[in-house]
């Protein structure tokens, strides 16, 4: 482990860096919303599940890798932002129905744990995150590198686990007050469904013009 000013230095940016909306905040704010906060914390779990990956990806060289193969960084940022459109036309798709005109589509808890590995699975940013961020307090002269670098990954794990947890709360509170609400429950598929569309779609044409 770095020394504690260093480590400081590592909590500050991570928590900046989590706190900033992306992929997997967007998402587990929506199913926060749509299914509550049990539905939104499980969300978090498979987001975390996505971004253990991503540390034992690091830790062996292949987000090294990614980054240094076009190609293969090209592939997962394209077929991730593919895969945000698709949930945002799913997301527009729903039919509204029950009291009121408007009921959510439900997914199982193991459909939105795997939705939520995919998600973050599949977002090349976290991949160079790790590869740019992690190695710059890694201490060459202890050793071990790889066991550093997973050290530091879990405790970026961890912080996420707090931050995602606490979006996924208050989002699920929300819902509670907004699915009571037709109208608002209306805008809010629209909106969510939207943004996912536009978020695959600036992703990919960010990457074309690079």
């Amino acid at each position: 482990m770095p020394d504690l000013p260093v480590l400081g230095v590592f909590v500050a940016t991570a928590v900046a860096l989590l706190l900033t909306p992306g992929p997997a905040i967007l998402y587990i704010v929506t199913r926060s919303v749509d299914q509550g906060r049990v539905a939104g914390l499980v969300s978090v779990m498979g987001i975390c599940t996505g971004t253990l990956v991503h540390v034992a990806a690091a830790a062996i060289g292949l987000s090294a890798l990614l980054v240094a193969s076009a190609l293969a960084f090209s592939t997962i940022k394209y077929v991730g932002a593919a895969y945000l459109v698709v949930l945002g036309v799913q997301t527009l798709l729903r039919q509204s129905a029950g009291p009121g005109g408007i009921s959510f589509e439900r997914r199982t808890l193991r459909r939105v744990y795997t939705q939520g590995v995919i998600v973050n699975l599949l977002n090349p940013h976290t991949a160079l995150f790790f590869f740019a961020f992690l190695p710059q307090f890694v201490n060459r002269s202890r050793g071990d590198i790889p066991l550093q670098m997973t050290t530091l990954g879990l405790l970026f794990v961890a912080l996420s686990a707090v931050t995602d947890s606490g979006w996924a709360l208050a989002a699920g509170t929300a819902g509670n007050w907004i699915r009571k609400h037709s109208r608002f429950a209306r805008s809010q598929r629209y909106a969510t469904g939207g943004a996912l569309i536009g978020l695959g779609a600036a992703a990919a044409f960010a990457g074309a013009r690079k």
